[in-house]
């Protein structure tokens, strides 16, 4: 009996191994355990970013400049001192100052500060400050301010010359020649609050009616007396209001003299209410 079943029907697919492998590829249905190398897309640094970066190479390279420089300025012995100059010095002479700043030559410009040259000066008691300017290529300008004697004090019989702090300043065998008041200090010292009372008097008072002063005492530091080289004695009382008793007393001085009722006491101790007698 003639089969009824239709013709076998043969189907066939293409096998996977006939399909193209990528490189590195194991067999079909394996897991592929090859690197997979993917496209890399490279995108443009932002603009800001590049002109941040720019700026703080420039910044950098121009500080490590400016180090070289400074640090070439400190340590170049084109910049070493060779010469002094000094300004202000009266009691002193200007090669005391040069040669108690010796130790400087040849030390840089700017390694020099007014500090160490202070401290060099500070032997020469007479300085009461300086200041120091470097002038390029190896000059340094010194200035310095003396202290100002007021008074020469008689101490066992020696005269101190002394400015307003007390400082001995220098000694002198002639008082005489020296246009300034004593202050007798006696055998012993005289006591320091007594001391500053007249000193501080004296710092006050000008220059000119300084020069008129023969001595200065004081009993107590409410009453200091100043005598006057013709004879004449000032009541100062104490130091308060120093300032305006020394004008008062200076107007005084320069008031015509009376030859019939001559002057043989200022007294400035309540300066706003002066009495002459």
């Amino acid at each position: 009996m003639a089969s009824t079943r239709g013709p076998d029907i043969i189907s066939a697919s293409k096998s996977d191994s006939a399909a193209p492998k990528p490189p590195g590829a194991g067999p079909a249905g394996a897991a592929s355990t090859g690197p997979r190398r993917g496209n890399v897309l490279s995108f443009p640094e932002p603009k800001a970013k590049r002109r941040r970066r720019i700026v703080l190479s420039t910044v950098a390279v121009i500080a490590v400049l400016i180090a070289g420089i400074v640090a070439a300025a400190v340590y170049s012995p084109w910049l070493a001192v060779q010469t002094v100059t000094v300004e202000g010095a009266r009691m002193l002479n200007a090669d005391q100052v040069k040669a108690a700043l010796a130790p400087l030559q040849g030390k840089p410009l700017p390694q020099i500060s007014d500090q160490e040259v202070s401290g060099l000066l500070k032997p020469l008691v007479q300085i009461k400050a300086v200041t120091t300017e470097g002038r390029p290529p190896s000059t340094l300008q010194v200035r310095i301010t003396e202290r100002v004697p007021v008074a020469l004090v008689k101490q066992a019989g020696v005269f101190q010359l002394v400015d307003v702090d007390g400082v001995q300043l220098s000694t002198t065998p002639d008082p005489a020649s020296v246009k300034l008041p004593v202050v007798d200090g006696g055998a012993g010292a005289l006591p320091q609050d007594l001391f500053h009372a007249i000193t501080a008097v004296l710092g006050a008072l000008p220059a000119d009616v300084l020069a008129r002063l023969s001595d200065a005492s004081a009993k107590s530091v409410d009453a200091v007396e100043l005598k006057l080289v013709d004879g004449q004695t000032i009541v100062w009382g104490n130091e308060g209001e120093k300032e305006l008793k020394a004008r008062v007393l200076a107007a005084l001085l320069k008031a015509p003299a009376d030859p019939k009722n001559p002057v043989r006491v200022y007294d400035v101790s309540v300066p706003r209410h002066p009495v002459t007698r």
